[in-house]
């Protein structure tokens, strides 16, 4: 007869949860585990959620709207999880805390995705009176010690992602761990680019399964003289797609069948990343990529095209209009209506706009005429406002993009390394029927007072880009900077 497995009972800090709700998801594994809090950590929930401005606040009270109170019940000792009365230290029949067992219910999606069909029981430790409390000195990390309290009389393993909280709860003999699974610890080794060298005349793959669609592929050919290996100079590209290749011509993809108005990429990087914004299979693009890399020029030109063969309406471009530690730089704190303070954060997609123009003005009389009129008279501002207004490229605050629903339009979103997951979740479920998405940003130029290199919205697409099919994932590494920006950007 099989050894049932061991149950493994986990009592959560609140850095857990803030980390992100749906680790209790996580740890249940449907049902395989008990998960717990204590009254202490509820209570710090309660006052965080009040914080309207950051992500623990939000985190919070995302915990709270998936808590079901209408299933929750008091209950004893004896109605707890096996694994936590038998790992108790402390005596029944002595014992004073009290005991609560609620449910929290998660979307039916996220549920079918971990195959749970209900909600997650979550049990929760009341104590009264805590024996640290009457010998505790320090200034802070009482609710701390009360935590691990709760964890050494009860015999439970402790979550916690705080680092000194895990030390301190370790000397006391207490078994730790850290949870940060929304932590992306390499972000700049996350790779969708690979090489291969083949003989022969067709190159092949054997292990395409375990590659992701929109995955970038380069076959270099090698001489079949074994006496003399060297490469042929014949490389061929691809794209992984339903665990095929498909075949990427781009001297006739940029050439010959490339509209002669539109700024044609210029190296291999931005080549496989406009044929991946274009795939009629692809809707969600995350791209990493530092200034001068192409990344907003480049989905401008994918924009356009798709405009032009009617697969979209429209282009709108979101900015992250908050920066760190500079709240007069918040949209509300500029003069101007919106569309002038939004002028401020949109430089980079007027820079792509303006260079896209002087792009046309080389390649067709008639683009001088549409866009600029007299060229020597003709202002470069109203030159942007047209060819905005002729490619119904519209610029929206984030918060705008919250409160609506937006349906065959491509989106560019950037500067997302400054977003949160949670706000980047918003404005995804705000994408209606027949619209595209672009999620780009630079790992390395983060200003949001709560977020890191490792983890942010982009970092955190760009992890799911590397296991799900449905979203696609590009690193632009080759960028043309000045020397100053690059000194800056390796030594800062």
């Amino acid at each position: 007869m099989a050894e049932t497995p061991k149950q493994n009972c986990y009592l959560l800090d609140t850095s857990v949860i803030l980390d992100d709700p749906l680790n209790i998801l996580r740890l249940n594994d449907n049902n395989e585990n008990a998960v717990v809090i204590t009254d202490i950590v509820l209570a710090e929930l309660n006052n965080k959620k009040d914080d309207m401005r950051g992500d623990a606040g939000f985190r919070a009270r995302e915990f709270f709207r998936s808590s079901d109170n209408e299933q929750g019940q008091t209950i004893k000792f004896s109605d707890l999880p096996e694994c936590i009365k038998k790992s108790c230290t402390i005596n029944e029949k002595e014992c004073k805390d009290k005991y609560y067992r609620m449910s929290v219910n998660f979307p039916d999606a996220v549920l079918q995705e971990n195959q749970v069909g209900h909600g997650i029981p979550l049990y929760i430790i009341y104590r009264e009176s805590y024996k640290i409390s009457k010998n505790y000195h320090h200034e802070y990390g009482l609710n701390d010690a009360k935590i691990g309290e709760i964890a050494s009389d009860y015999g439970l393993t402790l979550l916690t992602n705080d680092i000194s909280f895990k030390i301190a709860s370790e000397v006391q003999g207490i078994s730790t761990q850290s949870l940060r699974d929304s932590s992306v610890e390499r972000p700049d080794e996350i790779e969708f680019a690979h090489s291969f060298v083949y003989k022969g005349e067709e190159p092949e793959l054997d292990d395409l399964e375990k590659h992701m669609n929109f995955e970038q592929m380069s076959f270099i050919q090698e001489s079949g003289d074994a006496s003399q290996i060297y490469e042929t100079g014949i490389q061929k590209y691809a794209l992984v797609h339903n665990q095929h290749l498909e075949w990427c011509d781009f001297d006739r993809r940029f050439g010959e069948f490339y509209d002669d108005n539109l700024v044609r990429p210029i190296n291999l990087e931005q080549k496989f990343y406009f044929s991946m914004l274009t795939h009629p299979q692809n809707y969600i693009t995350a791209v990493s990529g530092a200034t001068g890399s192409g990344k907003t020029l480049i989905a401008l030109q994918a924009g356009l095209e798709m405009l032009k063969e009617g697969i979209i309406e429209g282009i709108i471009y979101s900015r992250n209009t908050v920066t760190a530690n500079d709240q007069q730089s918040e949209l509300g704190f500029r003069k101007g209506d919106e569309g002038q303070k939004l002028g401020y954060f949109m430089y980079p997609l007027y820079s792509a706009i303006n260079y896209t123009i002087e792009h046309m003005k080389k390649h067709s009389i008639d683009s001088q005429v549409e866009y600029t009129g007299n060229i020597n008279s003709m202002k470069q501002e109203t030159a942007t406002e047209t060819f905005m207004v002729n490619n119904n490229i519209e610029v929206m605050d984030i918060a705008h993009l919250r409160g609506t629903t937006i349906s065959k339009k491509f989106v560019i979103i950037d500067e997302a390394q400054n977003m949160t997951a949670a706000t980047l979740k918003l404005i995804g479920t705000r994408m209606g029927d027949g619209t595209r998405m672009v999620v780009m940003g630079d790992p390395n130029q983060i200003d949001h007072p709560f977020l890191s290199k490792r983890r942010n919205a982009l970092v955190a697409l760009l992890k799911k880009a590397k296991s799900e099919n449905f979203i696609a994932g590009i690193q632009l590494r080759h960028t043309i900077r000045s020397e100053i920006a690059n000194w800056f950007d390796k030594n800062f």
